[in-house]
Parts: structure tokens; C-alpha cells; sequence
């Protein structure tokens, strides 16, 4: 399938737009297009992975610390008066996962019955559970003496209904952390999200002999006489507490279905992993260290995050790797470079035990399975390397590190990198995290990383800018955020995207798709974000505890890039004169008289600031389709209304032959 054409219908405000527009492409001239790259760039922002894309249902499942963040007990309460407390055992559950949650018998407890007490701890998840009638995975660890069943449950946090439930038989150890895993399956939906875990023991059950209740409960469990099932001392050792619902591909330790699919919906073909921001981390003892984001959940620290809070690094490298392979996305991997948001540097003669960090880590994800970090791989379940062709050294180091960060790179950060990665995988492509807009003349073969976020007004004027630029280039970051005529970053981000910033995008689209030829793909960036708690407010996906909050914004329509097509023309209008209708005769040479074409033109609402609510369920986009016969001069002809979009893409096999032989290339 060849992509042939590529134009926009674009204009400032100011200028006029002719009233009518005649594009006649060419089998050769003009610029160079292809199949282009879509994609996004996905870090923790606005709790996107943990609490989002990545499934896990339990919020602070492991009571995580850094040196950023201490552990506590967020998102836990108890179960019948049991008093809860954080602990360092001297026998931790792993050297990643030091605290755990002590569960001891209240003085309340014994109110619960006379006979017996189930008591234990709830978690309200991430701001909610979203219940259905589906199977749920949990497992959990526990330390100490018990003979007897827990019990796992999800209920109503209203009217604390229970769902479902099931008993797992208890296999403790007093001397060592045993796992316990258990399937849970809800008898009936929940009503809303507004729903909790919990996961109780039987503290004591009681001889018949003893139901005074004025026996002090906490001294009868401590009497192993009136104990005949029970925690022994009245308390255990949790750790490391998991709920997973059915997750995207079945994957184990996998993503959530409804913002998986929202992904994957709009056919992304890149992906830019791991974030930006994430990946500098705070300080130079607080980076995103591939290495910890590996194998077993006890074996993972856990990340000092850069947006305000601690996370798992549950989603980590090979779950981003497993994402890839799923959605068919080409990797652009993120590698370390020795500089962090607070400003940290590593100083030259400190910097190859990160450019080898990088080596190990590109070894890992695209190394042979006889390689020492292929082999790793490998035993983590994925014995074929994975397809591996761009690797970029830092995130906007123009920016962090201010001028002395951006001389350093330029003078022996980004060079050392660029040396041994192109000495060891001259079939890589490493890009810079700069562009040459950013005052960089960027050493060949190495491309360029170019962000935006902007008003439409700028992203419009990106219609030619690198029309003349022969360095390959990324654009890694790119959304529209301002409104035209605000103050920018000083009055913050609209909160979600909305119609005529989607157009500013269009129109910068087009721009980048017409020169594929040195425009790597697009980003959009961030992609999700949670509803109840959020940093970044303009993004493609919302999303919450409940599945029916996740909406689709404006400009995911606009990034939806499933090609179908044998020719292909996309045009965008953005503000015409008076906001009259744009008619457009279009001609591709080769494409012979009454061939047919699928038009669809994306339209939004009357106010161009109108966006896709979460709330109310309105979609303002909206998608008309219709067949179009070239006329007995090979022409299309159709209109487009002001701010719109439009996609036609021919049918049929007249000009099958042709296609093959035609050079891409555009005139317009």
C-alpha cells in the first residue's frame, strides 16, 4: 500500500483563502511522503500508569519509599477496629520491599461478635474499583502464625454490599513470607465505582465456654487456651497486596482493557518509552533505572516519580516491550544521559558507567537470547530479541539543565553516547534530545527530538518548517494546549483539548507527514490522564475508576490513522475567509476517470472551543463518510467546511498498476 499525496487547506487568521483550490499530484517533485508514523509518549504523569493504563487495582500495594517519599499507609483502612501499623521486619519481604503493614486485633474488635472476628484491611483503590461480573487475580504475602482461611472481598464503600468473595486457606509461616493467590469472582456489577477491597482473617474464634463479653478480647486471643483457630498473637505481616481485573491480551501484570483499546484504537505505529520527565528523574540518585523495573513484583523497588508521588515501576521496560509487540509499535527507547530535572550532571570523567548502562539496556530489549542481557530477557519470557531501530539519549536536555546542560550535552554527554551506540548498532538511528531549532547542529547520523506544544496559531505556522531541514527528526512532544491570544504558560493548560487546537494540530500533521522523507513520526503527548488526580490537564484519553468516564478527546479522531487506502490526501481548514466552505478539485496522476474514494470529514461544533466532556458523554466530532467518483478527468471534487478535516483515500483496482510505479511525492 503506497501513500502518494499529502496537502493541507491552511491559512492565518489574517490571510485570505481563495475560494476554491485546485491540487493536481504528481508521480514525481514535490515533497517526499510515506507511510508515516504515529505514536505517543506514555510516563506516570497524572497517574496514567499506575492507577491507569497499567491495571493493578490496589493503590500503595507494597507501602513503597524513596528518597523522595516516605511509605505510608494512603489508601488503607481497617476492618472491624484492627489497628494497622507500618513496619521494617528485620526479615523484609525482599530488599526492594522493606515496609509492610501490620494487622493486629483492636480493643473494638470483640464488638464485631462474641464468637468470632474477622478482622483485617480495606483499600479504596485508585479513587475507586470499577466491579463487574468478571474474574479478578489477587495474591498477597503474609508473615506469621495462622492456621485458618482469609477472606478477599469487593463491596459497595456506600452500603457495604459485598459483590463477591472467596476464602483462601492460609499456608503462614511464623518464620518466612509466603505468597497467597486466589481468584475472585463478583456475583453481581457493582452500581458505580464508588467500591473497596478487603482482605480479613479470623483474629480468634473462641470456645463456647467463654461468650462473656465482658472477657477482654485482646487478652482472650493472647490465650492460646481459648483459642482454637486463629492468628496466634492476634496479628500477621501483610505485603505486596494485588488485585487484578481481566487485562489487555490476557497479559499477566498487564494493562487495562478500555484504555489499551482506546490506545490501539486510533492505530499508533510508535511508541516513546519511558516518558520524558520520568526518565531524567529528580536528582542523579533518582533516575528511572530500567534494571529495577524487572521480574518479579517483590524484586521492584519502586520509583521516586517526578509528578508528585510514589511509583511500583509494576509498569516497567518489558511490560512497555510487551505493549509494543501487542499494538505492532515501533520502540523509539529512552536511555539515561547523565542529567536530571533538578539540574544534576554527570561530569565526563563519571559518564561511561551510563553510556554502558545504555549499551546493557539496548542489549536487553534487542540482543540475542546468547547475549548477557538477552539472556535476561529471555527468562523473563520473551527468548526473540524485539525489534529495535531508534534509541534516544535524554529528554529536552535544552531545557533541564539550563544553558550549562545543554553545553555538556552538546560537548561530551550526547557525543559519548553516539559513539558507542553507533559503534555497537550501526543499524540504530540515535536521536538527540534536542533539535536544531534548539541551536544545535546535530553530529551526522545522529536525528533531532522536537516538541510543541502550543496555540493553533503555532502549530499551524508548522506547516513548512522542515521543508528545508536535512536532518532526520522526531517530533516527540506535540499537542496543542493554549488557547490563541492567552497567556500561555503563565495562565496554564485548557483542560482538555478542544476543536480548533485539534485543527492547529491537523494542519502541523499534514506538515510533518509531507516530509516523511526527514520526519521520523509524531508524537502525541501526554496520552491518558486520571480524572481525579492530574498534573497535565490536555490529553488524548480521560479516564477514572469507572470504564464510562473514559473519553476519547478531540484529537484522537485526528491522530485515528488507520490507512485503507491506495492514494491518499489529507487536508485540513483552518479558519477560511468568513468561514465559507472550501471547494476542492483534487487529481492524482495515474488515477484513471470514475474511480471511486471514501471521503470522511471530521467537523466539530459551532464554538471552537468545544470539547469531548467526560462527564456528559458528549462527542462534538463529527464523522460524515461518503463515496466520491473521480469525474471523467480523473478529478475528485468535494467541499470542506471551515475548521475541518478531511481524508480520501481511493477504491478499487484501476490504479493498482500505477501505484506500484509511482514515486511518492506531492505538488500542491
Amino acid at each position: 500500500m503506497v501513500r502518494v499525496s499529502l496537502a493541507a487547506l491552511a491559512t492565518a487568521a489574517a490571510i485570505p483563502l481563495v475560494s476554491a483550490v485546485d491540487i493536481s499530484v504528481k508521480a514525481t517533485g514535490g515533497n517526499a511522503t510515506s507511510p508515516h508514523q504515529y505514536g505517543f509518549l506514555h510516563e506516570d504523569i497524572n497517574n496514567s500508569g499506575d492507577g491507569g493504563l497499567y491495571a493493578e487495582l490496589i493503590r500503595n500495594r507494597a507501602f513503597q519509599s524513596s528518597n523522595n517519599y516516605s511509605s505510608t499507609l494512603d489508601a488503607w483502612s481497617p476492618v472491624n477496629g484492627a489497628s494497622l501499623s507500618l513496619k521494617d521486619l528485620d526479615e523484609p519481604l525482599s530488599k526492594a520491599l522493606k515496609t509492610s503493614v501490620h494487622v493486629a486485633v483492636g480493643a473494638s474488635s470483640s464488638s464485631k461478635g462474641k464468637n468470632s472476628s474477622q478482622v483485617g484491611l480495606a483499600n479504596d483503590g485508585y479513587w475507586g474499583m470499577d466491579v463487574k461480573i468478571q474474574p479478578y487475580a489477587g495474591s498477597f504475602w503474609v508473615k506469621g502464625d495462622y492456621e485458618g482461611s482469609f477472606t478477599a472481598s469487593l463491596q459497595s464503600n456506600l452500603t457495604g454490599e459485598v459483590f463477591g468473595s472467596t476464602k483462601i486457606k492460609a499456608k503462614c509461616s511464623p518464620a518466612e513470607w509466603v505468597e497467597h493467590e486466589f481468584k475472585l469472582t463478583p456475583t453481581k456489577d457493582a452500581p458505580n465505582s464508588n467500591n473497596t477491597f478487603s482482605l480479613t482473617f479470623d483474629a480468634a474464634v473462641s470456645s463456647d465456654k467463654h461468650t462473656s463479653p465482658d472477657i477482654d478480647f485482646v487478652k482472650r486471643v493472647a490465650d492460646d487456651s481459648l483459642v482454637s483457630q486463629g492468628a496466634k498473637d492476634g496479628s500477621l505481616d501483610f505485603n505486596l497486596i494485588s488485585l487484578f481485573p481481566p487485562t489487555y491480551k490476557g497479559r499477566k501484570n498487564g494493562l487495562r482493557i478500555d484504555l489499551a483499546e482506546a490506545i490501539a484504537g486510533f492505530h499508533p505505529t510508535l511508541l516513546r518509552i519511558p516518558g520524558g520527565n520520568m526518565l531524567e528523574g529528580n536528582n542523579k540518585d533518582a533516575w528511572w533505572d530500567w534494571k529495577n523495573t524487572l521480574g518479579p513484583l517483590k524484586d521492584r523497588p519502586g520509583f521516586s516519580g517526578v509528578w508528585s508521588y510514589q511509583q511500583t515501576n509494576g509498569l516497567g521496560l518489558m511490560e512497555y516491550l510487551w505493549l509494543a509487540e501487542d499494538m505492532d509499535l515501533e520502540i523509539v527507547l529512552g536511555v539515561y544521559n547523565g542529567l536530571s530535572l533538578n539540574g544534576d550532571i554527570i561530569p565526563q570523567d563519571e559518564l561511561q558507567p551510563f553510556v554502558d548502562d545504555a549499551l546493557d539496556q539496548i542489549e536487553f530489549v534487542s540482543g540475542a537470547a546468547s547475549t548477557k542481557w538477552g539472556a535476561v530477557r529471555a527468562e523473563l519470557g520473551h527468548p526473540a530479541p524485539f525489534k529495535l531501530q531508534y534509541v534516544e539519549v535524554g529528554n529536552e536536555d535544552w531545557l533541564a539543565g539550563g544553558a550549562e546542560g545543554w553545553a555538556t550535552f552538546k560537548e561530551y554527554r550526547f557525543p559519548m553516547f553516539l559513539e558507542a551506540i553507533n559503534k555497537k548498532y550501526p543499524h540504530i538511528t540515535v536521536i538527540s534530545s534536542g533539535s536544531v531549532f534548539d541551536g544545535y547542529d546535530i553530529p551526522k547520523p545522529a536525528a533531532g527530538d522536537y516538541h510543541i506544544y502550543g496555540t493553533p496559531d503555532s502549530l499551524v505556522e508548522q506547516f513548512n518548517l522542515f521543508d528545508n531541514v536535512t536532518t532526520p527528526h522526531i517530533i516527540g512532544e506535540a499537542a496543542a494546549v493554549h488557547p490563541n491570544g492567552g497567556l500561555g504558560w503563565n495562565a496554564g493548560l485548557l483542560e482538555y483539548p478542544w476543536w480548533s487546537g485539534t485543527i492547529g494540530e491537523a494542519v502541523s500533521m499534514i506538515g510533518y507527514e509531507r516530509n516523511a522523507d526527514r520526519i521520523i513520526g509524531a508524537a502525541y503527548a501526554p496520552i491518558i490522564r486520571s480524572l481525579d488526580r492530574w498534573q497535565w490537564a490536555a490529553v488524548m484519553i480521560q479516564f477514572a475508576a469507572d470504564p464510562a468516564k473514559t473519553t476519547l478527546s478531540t484529537s484522537w479522531y485526528l491522530w485515528e490513522n488507520e490507512d485503507k487506502g491506495s492514494y491518499l490526501f489529507k487536508g485540513a481548514v483552518f479558519n477560511s475567509t468568513n468561514g465559507d466552505d472550501v471547494p476542492v478539485s483534487l487529481a492524482f496522476e495515474g488515477v484513471h476517470p470514475g474511480t471511486e474514494a471514501e471521503l470522511t470529514i471530521l467537523t466539530g461544533p459551532e464554538d471552537p472551543y468545544g470539547f469531548n466532556d467526560p462527564f456528559t458523554g458528549v462527542n462534538v466530532v463529527k464523522t460524515t463518510k461518503e463515496k466520491v467518483v473521480s469525474d471523467k478527468e480523473g478529478k475528485f471534487a468535494f467541499s470542506m467546511p471551515d475548521l475541518s478535516i478531511a481524508v480520501l483515500e481511493t477504491k478499487g483496482s484501476k490504479c493498482d498498476k500505477r501505484k506500484r510505479e509511482m514515486k511518492q511525492g506531492l505538488r500542491h
